[in-house]
């Protein structure tokens, strides 16, 4: 008799099994036609042009976190909000539930609102962030010996 694990571990060896000898079959029936236009880069309809390592602007990525974060803070409210007004536990409790389940969601939908304001605040959200300024500092030392250090270790 196996043991919950041995059970687990056999259905793990035999997904593996399956995908494997799904991808063998598929690969013994396809058609293998290569040439250069299907092996070309598709872009879009697009003609690529230049390297494709090119690297993106940070704020589509902040922008695509903070719409994971706010889709992840919707697949939390859906469970809550089928469990607040769960007749049984009101009873159960005296009423106390649904208080409860309000002050625990209002204090998660409160943090959430709180890294909003931060992310707002900072101007993660502009899409035109302004132009950073440069400190200007008084230094004893002339620009004269900066740029003198800066030839000598320029790369050539």
């Amino acid at each position: 008799m196996l043991s919950d694990f041995g059970t687990i571990f056999l259905f793990i060896l035999a997904a593996i099994a399956l995908v494997s000898m799904m991808l063998g079959i598929a690969r013994l029936l396809r058609p293998n036609n290569p040439n250069e236009e299907k092996l070309s880069t598709y872009e879009s309809g697009e003609e690529p042009l230049g390297n494709a390592n090119v690297q993106f602007n940070v704020r589509f990525y902040v922008v695509a976190l903070i719409f994971v974060l706010f889709d992840v803070e919707l697949i939390f409210l859906f469970p809550w909000a089928v469990v607040f007004g769960n007749e049984d536990l009101i009873q159960q409790t005296n009423g106390q539930w649904g208080w409860f389940a309000l002050a625990e969601m209002t204090v998660f939908v409160g943090i959430l609102v709180l890294g909003l304001a931060y992310a707002w605040a900072k101007g993660y959200l502009d899409w035109v962030r302004p132009t950073p300024r440069t400190p200007h500092v008084d230094s004893p030392v002339p620009t004269s010996l900066y740029q003198q250090v800066n030839e000598k270790y320029k790369k050539k």
